[in-house]
């Protein structure tokens, strides 16, 4: 049932019926040569007052004929709810956003017809609460974190989104400067933006990510319950190419060459299902995070640190910059300096002079990306954050409704 009102000025929230005469003389009855009093726009809310079992999903609407809406506003015990809904082009409908469950609401419209007469009508009503709640369990980045040019957007959920088309039509992505970017679901409880491929966000600018989950439906009775959000910035652009060939790491900021060092890279040597987990991987990698030391042990590949006839080691690491989560780090190495810029002695990570390491530590942001080249081993793109190594084509199908996002 929906609230229905067609008054005048003087009257507000009544309905009333004009019918015509169906007998006596014109003249007489004084209307000869004058036209009928103008009517009062008439104004429908949907759902209607006193309803208490809304749908959240549902929202409200609002509609006039005879007329157009002038304001609607919608306000719960916190008071009005700014950006609550969207006006049509000509003013006859109003469409506010999904509803917090378990709510109680009021809404207010104001019409007017073009002959000045106004309708005003009130609506109070309350959503079903939702059996199960829809929650943001973590976002990255951290708030307010300064993050590198190629920093994806990750957002976990406390539980399965079994409606994903839904749930994805309320995340935003706002940026100073324009993007291209998408959503992917790497999971049911998962979905992560990135930007698309080689263009990486533009440097020096602030990110907003914003989930208007209040009210949105995720699966049978499980509703979001609360907006959240995150707003962070995007540093200078930090760019590392590291040639395993050539036994070098060269560093770019905002594109001009800052740095350059000596490397050595995974010897190779240690096939284990057809893979040699002693190469390191050649893609674009995303600095993951920092460690400083990082302990380091054979442990990842199943050997004892103690067992050294199988290649067991336990080592502290300084100044490490991790990039995927398969143990690859560019971090400092003074023991292997003799093969820096001559040779492939490590176990895949990035051996570096101390000195350098160092300063890459300091340099680098989270979400920088690392470009290294020269090894068969090929990065996948779910090792760490490494999403830039999925085509673009495969990373938008990737979205519940396959589709880019423009931010700006």
């Amino acid at each position: 049932m929906s609230a229905r009102v067609r008054a005048g000025a003087a009257v507000t929230g009544v309905l009333i019926l004009l019918t015509a005469g169906c007998s006596g003389d014109e003249k007489e009855a004084g209307v000869a040569g004058e036209k009928a009093e103008a009517a009062a726009p008439q104004v429908t809310i949907d759902p209607g007052d006193g309803n208490t079992k809304a749908l959240p999903e549902a929202g409200v609407t609002v509609k006039t004929t005879g007329g157009t809406l002038q304001k609607v506003t919608l306000s719960w015990k916190n008071g009005p709810i700014t950006q609550a809904g969207t006006m049509s082009a000509d003013k006859t409908s109003w469409k506010s956003r999904t509803l917090k469950p378990g709510t109680r609401f009021q809404v207010s419209a104001l019409a007017v017809s073009p002959e000045g007469k106004t309708t005003t009508v009130n609506a109070d009503i309350a959503t079903a609460k939702a059996e199960r709640t829809l929650e943001i369990a973590d976002i990255i980045p951290r708030k307010g974190e300064k993050v590198g040019v190629g920093m994806p957007i990750t957002v976990t959920f406390n539980r399965e989104v079994d409606d994903k088309k839904a749930v994805e039509r309320a995340l935003r992505v706002k940026s100073a400067k324009p993007a291209t970017g998408a959503w992917y679901w790497v999971t049911d409880k998962q979905v992560i933006f990135r930007t698309e491929n080689d263009t990486y966000w533009k440097p020096n600018q602030e990110v907003s990510f914003e989930a208007d989950l209040a009210g949105v439906k995720s699966g049978k009775g499980t509703y979001g319950t609360k907006d959240a959000g995150r707003e962070f910035r995007i540093g200078d652009s930090h760019i590392l190419k590291v040639s395993t060939k050539s036994h070098k790491a060269v560093a770019y900021e905002n594109g001009k060459k800052v740095r350059t060092w000596p490397i050595s890279g995974g010897k190779g040597g240690r096939v284990v299902n057809g893979v040699d987990t002693y190469l390191t991987t050649s893609g674009v990698h995303l600095t993951m995070g920092k460690e400083n030391p990082a302990i380091m042990t054979s442990e990842w590949m199943g050997v004892d640190p103690k067992d050294k006839a199988n290649g067991g080691y336990r080592e502290v690491i300084p100044w490490a910059v991790r990039i995927s989560s398969s143990g690859e780090y560019v971090h400092s190495m003074a023991s292997t300096v003799w093969a820096q810029g001559e040779q492939n002695v490590s176990h895949g990570c990035i051996n570096s002079p101390p000195k350098d390491a160092r300063w890459f530590y300091k340099w680098s942001y989270r979400g920088d990306p690392v470009v290294t080249t020269g090894s068969k081993r090929e990065l996948q793109w779910n090792n760490g954050w490494s999403y830039y190594q999925m085509s673009w084509d495969k990373w938008v199908k990737g979205s519940a409704l396959n589709r880019t996002v423009t931010t700006g």
